[in-house]
């Protein structure tokens, strides 16, 4: 069985969370707003460092973020931005924060009118990277290429999550080209 690169090079003993993320998640669709959700979140927390730092800390994350639930973190206030702010456990970055509550807040707007966050990626499929980039910079914060196209290769909407030899690839549907 020939695995991705990076992963067939992390020691068989390893701590390092990759390998799991990248046989059980990454590149598989996903349909739950609230996956949907941390999976953004953790990508905007993973800018400018490793992924595996974030995995490590990513029930950190969970515990912190209301598992994730939309609703929940589209009403935090002032004294969860505080909290979070003190929290060590997470990437203590204001602006990634700050951009966690009002994407959220985006993602209850965009529910009201698809229904769904993963409804309203689906009526977007398929779009080229840097049109998925345009789209995602007019709803959300902190929303660059890098982020939007591996939080797009991590639910397979867009090619890339794995090498083609690899047994966890999957084409993504109606994929552009």
């Amino acid at each position: 069985m020939s695995y991705c690169t990076f992963c067939a090079e992390l020691p068989n003993n390893t701590d390092n969370p990759n390998k799991a993320y990248h046989d059980t998640e990454y590149g598989v669709p996903q349909s739950d707003d609230n996956i949907l959700f941390e999976r953004l979140i953790l990508e905007i927390n993973q800018a400018g460092l490793s992924w595996t730092t974030i995995l490590k800390k990513r029930t950190h994350f969970q515990a912190a973020y209301a598992q994730f639930d939309v609703a929940k973190v589209a009403a935090f206030d002032e004294h969860d931005m505080t909290r979070l702010l003190n929290d060590t456990g997470i990437i203590r970055n204001r602006l990634k924060i700050q951009a966690a509550i009002y994407n959220a807040q985006q993602i209850l707007r965009l529910q009201q009118e698809y229904g769904s966050f993963k409804a309203w990626l689906d009526a977007h499929h398929p779009r080229e990277k840097a049109d998925w980039v345009k789209l995602f910079k007019k709803q959300f914060k902190f929303v660059g290429s890098e982020i939007v196209g591996e939080f797009l290769m991590s639910l397979n909407y867009l090619s890339g999550a794995h090498d083609v030899d690899c047994p966890f690839f999957r084409q993504p549907e109606n994929m552009v080209n």
